[in-house]
């Protein structure tokens, strides 16, 4: 471990230039890689017509991303229950992604493993990332709401005893981190349609989490946040407009449940949800649109999701992530003032 464990703020921005520097230092060659084996991206055929040239662009930079996350957590991190639990979760949804790119670049289509697949897959991860946070790093199974206000998700829980051990099984709350990690998982994954623009949002919710999660006490999933945040700044080197590389939805999937199980873990599930407001309507504009469509026939925005909105709008692609950007800080910041208001 680098840095005086005395000044552990210290050892957390640290995290993030190592992390930096590591997916910095090796994405050139993975793009050179990817560039000589043919693995592009597939563009949506009904996007913006200006996205037609990025046909191609090599993909699954997100393998980078966890790599220069998982390297960094080696040197910098204790590796406690909590950490090995959120990293499980990550390199799993990340494989499920993996998967799903794969399947895209294969058949030559924007669109990978089915639906089903994907929810099948993240039932899988959610749920055993569930019980482990409950049973091993003995999350309570409740939600805390700024001011003080509280819900029991651990009403209807049954008792499980295999060997030796005794397995609780809240099933509220296990539905309910099903619906935050695959909701969160999809919701990053909608916002990875422009040069810069998921990576970019997850930095800042990420320094934001990493500050939580030290508040909070648990300093490894501090450094785990600051890594992620560090693996963003040097993916987004290459990944600002006009991209070299994307991430993927082996980086999108990934780096939405790392955010879940960070919220779970910190106890922070309802202010999570405040810090990735922008993620949460990037998804919520394209609910409304497919409802207003099939309920009326008309289309409430120009293209969803919204991002793509303002670009049929005439807003060039930089102005609208730098601007998304902005507010995803500014849900960041509120979220976390949000967190000193728990009860």
């Amino acid at each position: 471990m680098f840095g005086n464990p005395s000044y552990p703020t210290y050892q957390i921005f640290l995290s993030i230039g190592i992390a930096a520097i590591i997916t910095g230092a090796i994405m050139p060659f993975f793009i050179k890689m990817m560039r000589h084996e043919g693995v592009g991206q597939q563009v949506r055929a009904d996007g913006p017509q200006r996205h037609l040239v990025k046909q191609g662009t090599p993909t699954m930079g997100g393998v980078i991303i966890l790599l220069g996350m998982f390297v960094t957590c080696l040197i910098q991190a204790k590796w406690t229950p909590g950490l090995v639990l959120a990293m499980l979760a990550t390199l799993a949804t990340g494989s499920l992604g993996l998967l799903d790119d794969i399947e895209s670049v294969a058949h030559r289509r924007s669109l990978g493993l089915t639906p089903s697949q994907k929810m099948a897959g993240l039932i899988v991860i959610s749920v055993l990332f569930c019980l482990g946070a409950v049973n091993l790093c003995h999350v309570q199974p409740t939600l805390e709401f700024p001011g003080g206000g509280f819900l029991d998700l651990g009403v209807l829980t049954s008792t499980l005893h295999v060997g030796g051990a005794t397995i609780q099984i809240p099933w509220l709350y296990v539905v309910f981190v099903f619906l935050l990690m695959a909701g969160l998982s999809n919701a990053v994954n909608l916002t990875d349609g422009l040069d810069g623009l998921a990576g970019g949002c997850i930095l800042v919710v990420m320094l934001a989490m990493s500050m939580v999660a030290f508040s909070f006490g648990e300093r490894n999933l501090a450094v785990f946040a600051a890594a992620i945040a560090g693996a963003c700044i040097g993916f987004l080197w290459f990944n600002c407009y006009p991209a070299s590389i994307f991430m993927g939805d082996t980086g999108s999937l990934a780096l939405g449940a790392a955010f879940a199980a960070l919220a779970v873990l910190t106890k922070t599930e309802v202010t999570s949800l405040v810090m990735g407001g922008l993620f949460i309507i990037e998804a919520l504009s394209v609910i409304i649109q497919v409802v207003s469509f099939k309920a009326t026939g008309k289309r409430v925005f120009l293209m969803a999701p919204i991002h793509h909105h303002f670009e049929k709008k005439g807003w060039s692609e930089t102005k609208v992530v730098i601007r998304f950007w902005i507010v995803s800080a500014a849900f960041a910041t509120l979220g976390f003032a949000l967190y000193f208001q728990l009860g």
